[in-house]
């Protein structure tokens, strides 16, 4: 008899056991796409903040560049045009400059969404962005279209004046560029493919320091009366090195950033694609 009581007890507590397993699978089950929603949602951002980190520290790479391959008297005049770069260029875009890239009419030619930075709704899952991440890594790449012009200009451009130019282009210029594609603009709307910038940061920046070039013509010194040239080696190259390996870093974050999402077997795959891409495009020069 007591044998089929201990029996009936042990069966009755496996029992038991068993069912309190299935409750917490099925439990686990219910919750399992909520957490992956969620955690879908912080890796994909997460991977966006960092290449936006990323971005933003080729400033530092862009003005070591630029002052090391200039005139040692120009060197503090760079700095600060980089500095400003950012600083001026962050705050204008917050402003105004990402109302002006997003929001605007589908494939429209200008518009405007709203000043600052929309809302967050509170939706998750993969291949969501939060707005403020999306707008730190947009404000970089519009710092980088503006320092494009610092090196065409070094020695040739009053600070004010490129105060100026830098508030123009990351608060004008730039969003109403990156609007025409990837605000879903006019370009977009033709089927115009710009995957990480070609032209709207480095098309822009390019043509803008050119037009500088152009407008301010060469450095003083750099001809002389009879029209003959002098050399204007740089002052410092190890400080120019050092530059160019910054910007090489700074590059894994810009073009395989641009993939925007890696939560998908997909994206990990274009993701390492594209920085394999960029690590042998930069050693081949």
């Amino acid at each position: 008899m007591f044998d089929k009581r201990r029996i009936l007890r042990i069966g009755v507590s496996a029992l038991a056991i068993g069912a309190i397993f299935l409750a917490t699978d099925s439990a686990m089950a219910q919750e399992g796409p909520a957490v992956t929603d969620e955690l879908a949602f912080a890796i994909d951002n997460m991977f966006l903040f960092i290449a936006a980190v990323l971005v933003l520290f080729m400033q530092a790479g862009f003005a070591l560049v630029e002052a090391g391959f200039n005139s040692g008297k120009n060197t503090v005049n760079i700095l600060f045009k980089n500095l400003m770069d950012l600083c001026l260029g962050a705050i204008l875009y917050f402003i105004v400059g990402y109302g002006l890239m997003y929001g605007g009419p589908e494939g429209g030619f200008i518009g405007f969404g709203q000043f600052g930075i929309p809302a967050w709704d509170g939706t998750m899952g993969s291949g969501v962005l939060h707005p403020q991440v999306d707008f730190f890594f947009q404000v970089a790449f519009a710092a980088t279209a503006a320092t494009i012009v610092s090196g065409a200009v070094a020695g040739r451009m009053q600070f004010k004046s490129y105060l100026i130019y830098s508030a123009v282009i990351t608060g004008i210029i730039y969003p109403i560029s990156g609007f025409w594609k990837w605000g879903g603009g006019w370009l977009d709307a033709l089927g115009f493919y710009d995957f990480a910038g070609s032209l709207i940061v480095h098309a822009v920046g390019g043509f803008a320091g050119l037009a500088g070039a152009i407008v301010l013509g060469p450095r003083i010194g750099r001809f002389n009366k009879d029209g003959s040239s002098n050399a204007m080696p740089g002052h410092n190259i190890t400080a120019a090195t050092l530059g160019v390996f910054i910007l090489l870093v700074g590059w894994f974050g810009f073009n395989p950033g641009s993939q925007l999402l890696i939560t998908s077997g997909a994206d990990v795959a274009a993701v390492v694609l594209i920085a394999t891409n960029t690590l042998l495009a930069a050693c081949a020069g």
